[in-house]
Formats: structure tokens, sequence, C-alpha cells
């Protein structure tokens, strides 16, 4: 559990489209075995720690001729930011994956003393 000592509470949010590999036939299109995508993420503003990331699939265009394999996680997340992996693995054929995100955590307070 994240326990939050500051009164200012900050909510930043947004979509990524992580690649669109049926237009080129791209890697997650038409690659086989274990592939990955990585996109960075930059806060509109930094974060007083490291806040809490929740990050899901908003769309995803995925071939039905294989299984459907898929794992999108929030990894090094930082107070400016983080980045969104998407992995696949084996035979499934992935056309294009829009993740969404939301970070929360404490924002810095004018009363915060800076003592450094």
């Amino acid at each position: 559990m994240i326990r939050l000592d500051s009164g200012v509470v900050g909510i930043d949010h947004g979509e990524v489209v992580m690649f669109s590999d049926f237009e080129d036939g791209g890697q997650m299109w038409r690659g086989d075995g274990p592939r990955q995508s990585r996109e960075t993420v930059r806060f509109a503003s930094a974060f007083r720690s490291v806040p809490h990331v929740q990050v899901s699939i908003s769309m995803w265009d995925i071939s039905n001729k294989t299984n459907i394999r898929a794992d999108v996680q929030a990894e090094t997340i930082s107070t400016t930011g983080f980045e969104i992996v998407f992995r696949t693995w084996s035979d499934t054929q992935v056309a294009r994956i829009r993740v969404a995100w939301t970070a929360i955590g404490e924002l810095p307070n004018a009363d915060d003393w800076d003592l450094s």
C-alpha cells in the first residue's frame, strides 16, 4: 500500500500507440517467439515521490489465426516518468496495440522544506 503524506495528490493519464506493425510487416505481426516493445512516458510534471502507475490495453488488433498472448506492464517508474512494456510470445500475431495509463501520487507542496 502507498501512503500519501502530502495534502496535494496528482493524477496524470494518457494513451500511447505502442506500434502498428501490420502496415509494414513488422516484428510483432510477422515474427514469432518472445518479442517486446517499449515506450517511454514522461509525466506532465514531476511527482514528489514515485507514484502508483496502472497500465491497460485500450485497443488491440490481433490475428484470430493464433492464440492471443499479451503482457503489458509499467517498468522503471520514477518521479518523472516510466516505461510501458508490451510483450508477446510464440506464434501470436499482433497488428497494433494502444495502452492507457494512469499515475497517482504525491505532488510537491509549497510548504515542503528542502534541507539539501
